[in-house]
């Protein structure tokens, strides 16, 4: 008979913000792990762990705050922000495993769903071999944008294409050209560009400018209705709704 091993590390997915769209499995991971692991910026608590706060209060004994070197002021294409990065993400993985090689439970607090554009996946992927990991999906920041915004975003034959805004313009405009619905995450910044974008491939008047779905916080916007000179924070996305076939 195989024995099986105790699963002492999970990435969990806690949904869009509202924490009423956290699932079943994350609240139960979330109220018996031993050690809350959650990104952030220095001096700042992360959008993940203020999600938990619905479900567990601040215990200092039990979190473990990885704080990033460097977030947004390093373009993610510089050979500075690998530099700065990699060690982190190294740091930060051999931390994780002497706290479970302890025997404790570990549960890394992912905003959306862990396998989606989530810091996550590289302590997953240096980990993966290393010790048992759970991974339990959420509800994403997209479908909670799409959801609130009441715009189903296929019907149909519908193609969705999902793209960060971080791209350059001219492969935000390939990946978009001929789409029939689209997801742009990652705006920040990258807002005037995409704005472009979207004017160029014909997706502009569909689109829906959508911040922190689901939360208290929650902004949606058609975005010919956005000011030009709208500051979008990164975590913010356009949805672009198809137009497929209907019965």
């Amino acid at each position: 008979m195989t024995t099986q091993v105790p699963i002492r590390l999970f990435g969990l997915g806690l949904g869009p913000g509202n924490p009423d769209y956290m699932t079943v499995r994350a609240r139960k991971v979330l109220e018996s792990a031993d050690r809350l692991v959650h990104f952030c910026k220095r001096g700042r608590r992360g959008n993940a762990r203020t999600i938990a706060d619905a479900i567990v209060g601040q215990n200092p004994e039990r979190e473990i705050a990885l704080a990033y070197p460097v977030t947004t002021e390093i373009p993610a294409g510089h050979p500075d922000y690998a530099a700065a990065l990699n060690p982190f993400y190294e740091e930060a993985a051999a931390r994780l495993l002497a706290e479970v090689e302890t025997g404790r439970t570990l549960a890394v607090l992912c905003e959306g769903d862990p396998f989606f554009y989530g810091s996550f996946m590289h302590l997953w992927w240096r980990l993966k071999d290393r010790v048992p990991i759970e991974v339990v999906p959420a509800v994403t920041a997209m479908s909670g944008a799409w959801t609130r915004a009441g715009a189903p975003i296929t019907w149909g034959d519908d193609v969705l294409t999902v793209v960060p805004g971080t791209l350059p313009e001219a492969e935000l405009t390939r990946r978009l050209s001929g789409t029939d619905a689209a997801v742009v995450m990652k705006l920040g910044s990258h807002l005037p560009k995409v704005r472009a974008v979207l004017k160029s491939t014909g997706l502009f008047e569909r689109a829906i400018y959508v911040e922190r779905a689901t939360m208290a916080e929650e902004k949606i916007v058609p975005l010919p209705d956005l000011p030009e000179d709208f500051d979008a924070p990164y975590f913010s996305l356009i949805i672009v709704p198809g137009q497929g076939r209907r019965v």
